[in-house]
């Protein structure tokens, strides 16, 4: 843990947490409606565990939420750290991966993003229970998440 006191109730924090909601929501949602799954998607052979297309805005909503509030956390303790570094790193593949997918639709491609991504957030987990164990937990759901999601990209793939 850090030795210096963060006042997270102080109005620079709230809008610092205003910018961190807004980035990280905003800009995958603006991802996500510029590649929608489509028929393409609807086409492909999929594994049983597939879920159904209802789950994943929810899903998502909720781990984009908790992503930004863990970046607000270790932006405020530390903005200059290698778990600041993971975080900013781990969001541009996770942005990245939905246009590979179902725009360009290279399943191998995202495959190799989304293995790229399960490293990120494992290493974010890792550095930065050191500065700021919630925003660490808080990254535990979405590495749940990714590595089910990673296992049917793959599934996908070899399918397809």
């Amino acid at each position: 843990m850090t030795t210096t006191t963060i006042d997270y109730r102080s109005a620079r924090s709230w809008l610092t947490l205003a910018v961190f909601l807004v980035v990280v929501i905003g800009v995958g949602g603006f991802i996500g409606s510029q590649s929608t799954p489509g028929t393409w998607f609807e086409n492909l052979a999929k594994p049983p565990f597939n879920p159904p297309s209802w789950v994943f805005a929810p899903v998502w909503t909720t781990l984009y939420v908790m992503i930004a509030i863990a970046g607000w956390r270790i932006w405020m303790a530390r903005p200059n750290s290698p778990a600041m570094g993971l975080w900013v790193a781990q969001m541009l593949a996770n942005w990245l991966w939905s246009p590979v997918w179902f725009t360009a639709h290279l399943l191998w491609g995202a495959f190799a993003i989304i293995i790229v991504m399960l490293g990120l957030i494992i290493g974010f987990i890792l550095v930065a229970r050191k500065t700021d164990t919630i925003a660490a937990w808080l990254f535990v759901p979405y590495l749940a998440w990714v590595s089910f999601a990673t296992l049917l990209n793959f599934s996908i793939a070899i399918l397809n």
